[in-house]
């Protein structure tokens, strides 16, 4: 390894303690720490954040990272030090754009926002949340003017989560999916009798709740030696380095498949980290490559294998051991059916696999409407609700059942929300793929085992971590670009058979 790129490779790893530093601050202030800390700890981790900006930025890694690039510059374009070099370039001339006081400044704006989100949420209290997410707001529209953009001021934030990604582009792609799939909602809106899922709205106790989450997550492959489940708000999954990568659900002792299903598909995001090559870990190419990529996995498990036939029949009888009166007489057809119901829904994370896709629309061009000023915050409540109406024909009764439901907006995370349609879509086209490539893996499912599904995974999206943008990988790992269609197939074809469509 050469003289210049082993250094610049030091102060990379340095920089990327620093920022797992920040992480670990970060999980804790979101599941353990007091709540009168908050203010301390917001401070602690700006100050991090700032500092790691500063070491990032410095002439001092510049001049490395040049002269690493003069001495790897016959390097194969595959090679780790290649990919290194192409994602701290362009990572390094974007960081470059912002000084110390724009990072702290937003990492407090972003801290005082998710602490007020909490509260706010559970008090029914958008007028208190209001000034944080207008300010929320107004830091990711400097961002994106920071940034630059040649169409859209949303396309300098979609590209952060989504590189390459063009707010036009995810338009189109939107409008394919629900050519193809609204129809097929409609159809199956017109048998609303079909699934009977009344099993599901009982108490489940909380204990057997969280002693059933952990066994679907073992059951799918997450490895608990390099991992731990809390509970929280907003569920979420978190990397501190491939041997330590955690994951949350939140428990409602009325709807135990929340939690259940929270649960698998945090376990695919964090599955995804844990794959990751060691040689990559601790560098900045050791994480996921995008946000779509990595909703991919994260849906792939949750739905494709976790609401899928085979699972349960594997596993039913853990659950039902779990919890006996509630499922007392039930079958494992009729429980399968029941997790699969497709109805209208007001929470995201509770919808079913084909009004999902109509929530992440509806919080798409909300996005784009706030970022270009055409959405006041305050008209925020009100234009939620009727769009709510419009794609989904529901209507919250309280705001946190509405707009406060979701912690993204208080994180400034716009151009996140977009992702979770695109994994959906890369997620069944990962599983087209593997299926085609390796017949174990039917057998397998069939089963309820995954060992060669995330052999598969392995192989050919996890251990890349962020060498290759979402596009690349996509076509290495199936030989195609992003496509619907393999989605739609696979919704047509399962949701057809549970319907008799």
């Amino acid at each position: 390894m050469s003289e210049h790129y082993q250094a610049l490779l030091e102060k990379l790893k340095a920089i990327t303690d620093v920022e797992k530093a920040v992480a670990v601050l970060d999980w804790d202030r979101e599941t353990y720490m007091p709540e009168h800390g908050i203010a301390g700890r917001t401070r602690q981790i700006s100050t991090l954040s700032e500092i790691a900006h500063r070491m990032f930025t410095s002439n001092e890694l510049g001049d490395l990272l040049a002269a690493a690039e003069n001495e790897q510059r016959e390097a194969a374009y595959d090679s780790d030090e290649a990919s290194m070099l192409r994602s701290v370039r362009r990572e390094y001339d974007e960081q470059g754009l912002f000084t110390p006081e724009f990072v702290r400044r937003r990492s407090e704006v972003t801290g005082a926002a998710g602490a007020a989100w909490a509260a706010c949420r559970k008090k029914n209290d958008f007028a208190g949340f209001r000034p944080h997410l207008e300010a929320s707001v107004a830091i990711a529209q400097e961002a994106a003017d920071i940034y630059g953009y040649d169409d859209e001021k949303y396309d300098a934030l979609l590209d952060k989560y989504e590189r390459g990604m063009k707010t036009a582009a995810v338009r189109r792609i939107f409008d394919e999916v629900k050519a193809q799939t609204v129809p097929l909602i409609q159809a199956i809106n017109e048998r609303k009798g079909a699934i009977d899922d009344r099993m599901l709205a009982q108490d489940f106790p909380v204990e057997a709740q969280r002693t059933m989450c952990r066994y679907a997550a073992e059951s799918v492959g997450y490895d608990f030696s390099r991992g731990n489940l809390a509970e929280v708000h907003h569920p979420f999954s978190t990397s501190f380095g491939r041997n330590d990568v955690r994951i949350t659900t939140r428990f409602a002792p009325e709807y135990a498949v929340s939690s259940l299903f929270a649960t698998l598909h945090e376990s695919g995001h964090a599955m995804y980290e844990q794959g990751i090559a060691e040689a990559l870990d601790g560098t900045p190419i050791g994480k996921g490559t995008s946000s779509g990529i990595h909703e991919s996995q994260s849906r792939l498990f949750e739905n494709q294998v976790g609401r899928s036939l085979g699972y349960w029949q594997a596993h039913f009888e853990v659950l039902q051991r779990h919890f006996p009166e509630q499922l007392k007489g039930v079958s494992v057809e009729q429980f399968y059916r029941a997790i699969n119901k497709v109805q209208p829904s007001l929470i995201r994370v509770e919808a079913d696999e084909l009004t999902y896709n109509m929530h992440i629309i509806l919080r798409f061009e909300l996005e784009q409407a706030l970022i270009n000023g055409d959405l006041k915050v305050a008209d925020l409540p009100g234009a939620w609700r009727e769009k709510m109406q419009t794609l989904l024909g529901v209507v919250p009764e309280t705001d946190s059942k509405g707009v406060l439901q979701d912690i993204h907006w208080s994180m400034a995370a716009f151009g996140y929300f977009p992702t979770y349609t695109l994994g959906n879509l890369y997620s069944a086209q990962f599983m087209a793929a593997a299926r085609q490539q390796d017949p174990r893996i039917d057998t397998e499912l069939a089963q309820g085992k995954t060992t060669q599904l995330l052999a598969w995974l392995r192989e050919n999206v996890h251990r890349h971590g962020s060498k290759y943008d979402a596009p690349e990988l996509c076509r290495r790992a199936t030989g195609q670009t992003l496509s619907a269609e393999p989605f739609v197939h696979y919704v047509r074809e399962k949701f057809g058979a549970l319907y008799a469509l």
